[in-house]
């Protein structure tokens, strides 16, 4: 609802804008009662009439449904606080186990309550502790670690480290998930905006950079299936160096992105687009020695430096949200 009002000033030369009546019965306030008002960042002015009340608790109840799972991650990264899971009789084991595995992936989601016919989860995270720089920072750090280890296991044929690249993916999305939750709550809370110093357009900026790193973590793990799927072959000679150089000129353009986007530094941004010309001479090179190698390695070494590939674009896309 849009009310424009004409500002007045007072003998004592003190500006003043009345509110609109309904918006105050609305709220309940009557002749004396305190507001709040803040100034955002750019300028605008919040007038809160319940700033010295807790804000509610979002709650939901949900039903069991095939899809319980989604559901319950759909609630925890809408903000919601308490979600219930409820049954017209007992809830099966099934029903309840999946119920904690979900819980155990969503950062601050826990099990309050359980009974005959009900589950309660609680997310008991404080929003207003949690800087979207710092989980971004912390991701990162699980996803280069990830890229490191993948291209590694790749050149060396090393199997076990490809198992435990796919176990961290885990840890990956659950970072994710509450980073997702943590800027959908500062775009409802525009008090929380200010006080993190995260403006709406920021938290689009990190909800596209989350995303992407989500997508390169989803990336390694593609490239370890594909080591598995190679049963431990070890490129050699003149392949072994050109996947070394590719894995150097990725990794560092992966670092580059995260720190230009964080940082807002150009001209880091501008390295990793500049990487894109030599990643794609290194690829034609790959391209040409793979046609030597066994006949039925080749798809699927072909699919692993694919998806090293797509390591390095989600990088630059990151790095294209520095303007």
């Amino acid at each position: 609802m849009s009310d424009l009002r004409k500002v007045q000033q007072t003998p004592t030369g003190t500006f003043f804008v009345c509110v609109p009546k309904s918006w105050a019965q609305q709220n309940g306030l009557k002749k004396g009662a305190m507001v709040n008002l803040d100034v955002t960042g750019d300028g605008k002015l919040v007038v809160d009439a319940k700033y010295a009340s807790e804000a509610p608790q979002k709650i939901v109840t949900l039903t069991v449904e095939p899809f319980l799972s989604r559901e319950i991650i759909g609630r925890y990264l809408l903000g919601f606080d308490v979600i219930c899971i409820e049954a017209k009789g007992r809830l099966d084991l099934e029903v309840r186990a999946t119920v904690k595995s979900t819980a155990s992936s969503l950062v601050g989601l826990e099990i309050v309550e359980e009974n005959y016919s009900q589950v309660v989860l609680q997310c008991l995270l404080d929003p207003s502790g949690s800087q979207p720089e710092k989980i971004l920072r912390r991701n990162y750090a699980i996803v280069s670690g990830m890229a490191r280890d993948v291209t590694n296991s790749f050149i060396n044929g090393d199997l076990q480290l490809a198992k435990t690249v796919i176990a961290r993916d885990v840890e990956s999305n659950r970072l994710y998930f509450l980073l997702v939750r943590i800027l959908r709550t500062i775009i409802q809370t525009p008090r929380l905006s200010e006080k993190l110093g995260i403006t709406p357009i920021d938290c689009l900026d990190y909800r596209l950079a989350a995303s992407l790193l989500e997508s390169m973590g989803d990336a390694c793990v593609q490239v370890a299936t594909a080591v598995l799927n190679l049963h431990g072959f070890k490129p050699s000679g003149e392949l072994l160096k050109v996947l070394i150089d590719l894995q150097t000129v990725c990794l560092e353009a992966n670092e580059q992105a995260i720190n230009s986007f964080i940082n807002k530094d150009m001209v880091l941004a501008e390295n990793v687009r500049k990487a894109k010309t030599r990643i794609q001479d290194i690829y034609a090179d790959i391209e040409k020695i793979a046609k030597n190698q066994p006949v039925d390695v080749i798809p699927q070494l072909l699919a692993a430096i694919s998806f090293v590939l797509q390591i390095y674009e989600h990088s630059l896309d990151m790095a294209d949200l520095v303007a």
